[in-house]
């Protein structure tokens, strides 16, 4: 039997990277996983991945999922495709707000409409695909929500500051994912009751993924962390015992290695410490 059995799982930003991990591994639990992003064909973007590839790898392993596009900016999208699940497999169970909208741009040189679909993206649309799922959930007392957030959300204290070690440009990236940090704990304080588990996971390391390795954050597939990783941290996070997760804002090897599926970790939650929403 599988952790997921029966269950209707939406994976945003499905098309590649942490999102097509998590898809691959939710469904081989048993999910039935729409996959969603607005990569639908190898080549529609300028990176390798597409919701094809995914489902069709999916399928290959005899495993169950579907591809529904959207951007999930949109609220039009956000509703079609919540809609679109319940039509193909039925009311959702569980939800991972994965995709993601970077720009590595500074302050000064923020063009105001990116920084607003950057927010879109990265905080509104979890708010907007959560207000969605709860539908249905909040009826049938169960549920669960994993967002993924980044160690971008660890702010870098007081000053003075070594402008070396300083990343240029991530001011709105980590503003966004300290937002949906505290947005977690507080949704999932507001649906305890109802049976619902909201949690968070960021990577402890980069991981590699074409974007990573696109950005130069990584240089090399060995670099780094494995996809895998964040795909199994969010498997515990999506079917453990509400009263022992929820709330939990937490990092990917952290938590694999409390509940011993790595020997080793390292990166955020050993070298360094986490968000202060990690230490609550």
């Amino acid at each position: 039997m599988g952790k997921l059995d029966g269950k209707v799982v939406i994976v945003t930003g499905a098309s590649r990277g942490i999102g097509k991990a998590i898809a691959e591994l939710f469904a081989a639990e048993g999910g039935k996983v729409v996959c969603t992003a607005r990569t639908l064909k190898e080549g529609d973007h300028p990176l390798e991945g597409s919701l094809e590839t995914t489902v069709a790898e999916i399928k290959m392993a005899g495993h169950q999922a579907a591809a529904v596009t959207c951007d999930v900016s949109s609220e039009a999208d956000c509703e079609k495709l919540v809609a679109e699940t319940k039509r193909i497999f039925g009311p959702c169970d569980v939800l991972v707000n994965n995709a993601a909208l970077t720009y590595f741009i500074p302050v000064k040189d923020f063009p105001p409409k990116r920084w607003m679909k950057s927010f879109q993206v990265n905080v509104h649309a979890p708010f907007m695909l959560s207000r969605l799922v709860l539908q249905d959930m909040i009826p049938r007392k169960s549920g669960a929500i994993v967002n993924i957030s980044s160690g971008a959300a660890i702010g870098p204290g007081r000053g003075p500051y070594k402008t070396d070690e300083i990343m240029m440009g991530a001011v709105c990236y980590g503003a966004e994912k300290a937002a949906l940090e505290r947005m977690t704990q507080g949704l999932a304080a507001e649906v305890y009751s109802d049976g619902i588990s909201v949690t968070c996971v960021s990577p402890s390391e980069v991981v590699v993924t074409p974007g990573t390795i696109y950005h130069h954050l990584v240089q090399t597939p060995n670099d780094g962390e494995p996809p895998e990783y964040m795909a199994r941290a969010a498997l515990l996070l999506a079917t453990e015992p509400l009263n022992r997760i929820t709330g939990r804002v937490t990092y990917s090897q952290e938590i694999l290695k409390e509940y011993g599926l790595i020997e080793k970790g390292r990166g955020i939650g050993f070298d360094r410490k986490g968000s202060g929403y990690s230490q609550i």
